[in-house]
């Protein structure tokens, strides 16, 4: 038992001996890596100063990044300072490893670092544009290195994974100087196409809210059920969406207004539904009933009813 006491101490004693050995080397370390940590945030800044002015998000991005790679240099210039036994060589091969592992646990964050810098450095949209993601419309506020900030029309933060930006489908809707809206509108069978297209341009000609070049359109698109349809396409500036919202409101109550003034019609939808009854005598003979096919002369299919009679003999009538 006492022999495992001064084993013990001794063994205590030993590693006292070897802190007090190394902390010369650890002040010396803590020293290198102050220094190593001050010309990190120097670099920084040199860095966010020269890309900054240019490319905004971007400089910050490379100023990070600039300081990272210098304060881990300076973490392994330290480590080799306190323990002399490790080489440079050897904490490479064990950065090399460790990167490997790491790269699999953290893939989808790596995968969103580098899908934000490629959006920095492509600049597919920039701060202040509107875009469309999937079902999110909105402004981008900002974009990070991992995701990209969006602040949505009814005042909502949506933070998007930079990946599903940079592989997904993105609509930019202020790329753009102008942009075009349009709008169909119903007018009745009965009134003249020609009329009605003369009205809507004479009335989208005196509007303040929309471009007068490109001129607006307006054009046939479809005789519905209903009505005939009238393509209006208008171009406004800027392209956001207030100023899409205030055009088409102007632009929809001015038309309405101008075509119900003219003794235009905009009907609504109609169904036409034709009863007959089941006990008429003409029932299923195309010759005889009108509703639903013109009437033949004697060269239409004879009713079913018709024809049963006459071959078991009864009374057709």
């Amino acid at each position: 038992m006492a022999a495992n006491v001064n084993v013990a101490l001794e063994r205590v004693q030993a590693i006292g001996r070897d802190v007090v050995a190394a902390l010369p080397n650890v002040l010396i370390a803590l020293v290198v890596l102050l220094g190593f940590w001050l010309i990190a945030r120097a670099a920084r800044g040199l860095v966010e100063r020269v890309w900054g002015s240019r490319e905004g998000n971007l400089g910050r991005l490379f100023g990070r990044l600039a300081s990272g790679g210098i304060l881990t240099l300076g973490v392994l210039v330290g480590l080799t300072i306190v323990f002399p036994s490790v080489t440079p060589a050897s904490l490479f091969s064990l950065l090399g490893v460790g990167g490997v592992a790491i790269g699999f646990a953290f893939r989808d964050i790596l995968q969103n670092l580098l899908a934000g810098i490629l959006l920095l450095l492509t600049r597919p949209f920039r701060l202040g544009d509107q875009i469309v993601v999937g079902d999110t419309e909105g402004t981008v506020e900002d974009i990070q290195v991992r995701a990209t900030i969006i602040r949505t029309y009814d005042n909502l933060q949506v933070v998007i994974p930079n990946a599903d930006l940079f592989t997904g489908r993105v609509t930019v809707k202020t790329a753009y100087e102008v942009r075009r809206l349009q709008y169909d509108v119903g007018i009745g069978y009965g009134d003249d196409i020609g009329t009605a297209k003369r009205v809507i341009q004479d009335t989208l000609a005196g509007l303040k809210l929309i471009r007068q070049d490109p001129a607006p359109e307006v054009l046939v698109v479809d005789l519905a059920e209903s009505s005939v349809n009238l393509r209006v396409r208008w171009w406004i500036d800027p392209p956001r969406r207030k100023d899409a919202l205030d055009s088409q409101d102007e632009v929809l109550q001015r038309i309405k207004e101008a075509l119900l003034a003219h003794g235009i019609d905009l009907p609504f939808p109609t169904r036409q539904i034709l009863w007959h009854d089941q006990t008429e005598a003409a029932d299923g003979d195309r010759a005889a009933q009108r509703e639903g096919w013109p009437a033949g002369k004697g060269d239409a299919p004879r009713p079913r009813w018709r024809v049963l009679a006459e071959k078991t003999g009864q009374d057709a009538e």
